[in-house]
């Protein structure tokens, strides 16, 4: 199959993990260009509500399954989104094996579909890959610097696993594939206590509580949201390219500043405090994008402070909710 062209009259999309952060966004973006959208997941990390506003919408079907035992739908499928895996530090250390098997048995499982319905398939990799880099900011080409038995291993090789199975499968049966590395992304829909620093803080912050920052907090981070992220991505599955390509803002803020940053849109007057920093927790971490603009045309848009602000409305929105007694 040739690259998925913008006419979607009849197209059929299928994303694993289509309940989770990212996944839930692809489904509601797809959907909007007019694609028929198939959202696997076994909400092990996703959750059913973030999809709960596209239940009614016609085109759109929810499946309960884990890709890692049944990977099989009926009917034309056009495109492969494979987003299904555990995310973040809380959960994959949680979940290692599970994080593995999506990782390699998923994966396979998720390319033998697209094989069998002869679409394209894009895969959902990370800036893990680059581990704790020595080459800063991290282009496409560089190898990375992973502890692959280190705590966070299971998650950074699970990946770089993954990325050699599509490769694999791209050569040796001539699948149409992509592969997008994903750095740091925000915005509505992250669990409030995922472990990720923005969902962190802001939950620390609407709460009163301290924001805990690891280590002096200099470590740095790129950070880009949802919207941002989810227009690259289709730009990719759209586009003839194999990847991988990194997809991520490149504009590099301190962890610490970004604290800050949540306190003064949260209006909180929370105290920092210091603790420890995780084992292998990257020092640096920004894409070189020169790539993405060129093949695809892509940059983020989304200011840091705009995307923020509507993060903040939609925690304090949801945490009011979930604070409101049920009706009798």
């Amino acid at each position: 199959m040739k690259a998925v062209q913008n006419e979607t009259d009849g197209r059929r999309a299928v994303v694993t993990g289509g309940a989770g952060f990212l996944g839930s966004h692809l489904c509601e973006a797809l959907l909007t260009q007019g694609w028929d959208v198939v959202c696997l997941d076994n909400f092990l990390t996703g959750n059913p509500g973030n999809v709960a506003h596209l239940t009614g919408r016609p085109g759109f079907e929810l499946v309960h399954c884990d890709v890692t035992e049944n990977g099989h739908v009926r009917g034309r499928v056009d495109l492969v989104l494979h987003f299904a895996s555990p995310a973040s530090p809380v959960d994959y250390l949680e979940m290692p094996i599970e994080t593995l098997r999506v990782g390699s048995v998923g994966t396979e499982r998720a390319l033998a579909l697209a094989r069998d319905k002869d679409a394209r398939f894009v895969l959902a990799s990370t800036s893990e890959v680059y581990g704790d880099p020595q080459v800063h900011p991290q282009p496409e080409d560089y190898w990375g610097h992973v502890n692959p038995i280190g705590p966070r291993g299971v998650y950074d090789e699970a990946k770089r696993y993954a990325e050699a199975l599509v490769t694999a499968y791209r050569a040796t049966h001539g699948v149409e594939t992509g592969i997008v590395r994903i750095f740091n992304t925000y915005g509505p829909r992250m669990r409030p206590n995922d472990g990720r620093a923005i969902p962190t803080f802001i939950r620390q912050a609407l709460a009163g509580e301290p924001l805990t920052v690891a280590g002096d907090g200099s470590q740095t981070r790129s950070v880009c949201y949802v919207d941002d992220l989810v227009t690259g991505i289709l730009a990719l599955a759209a586009s003839e390219h194999p990847g991988p390509v990194n997809l991520g803002n490149p504009h590099e803020r301190s962890v610490l500043r970004i604290a800050e940053d949540v306190c003064a849109a949260t209006g909180s007057r929370s105290p920092i405090e210091f603790v420890g920093r995780p084992v292998d927790d990257p020092k640096v971490r920004r894409p070189d994008t020169t790539l993405a603009r060129e093949v695809l045309g892509w940059h983020p848009a989304v200011p840091w402070q705009d995307g923020l602000a509507r993060t903040v409305a939609w925690f304090e929105e949801t945490l009011r909710t979930a604070a409101s007694p049920a009706p009798a």
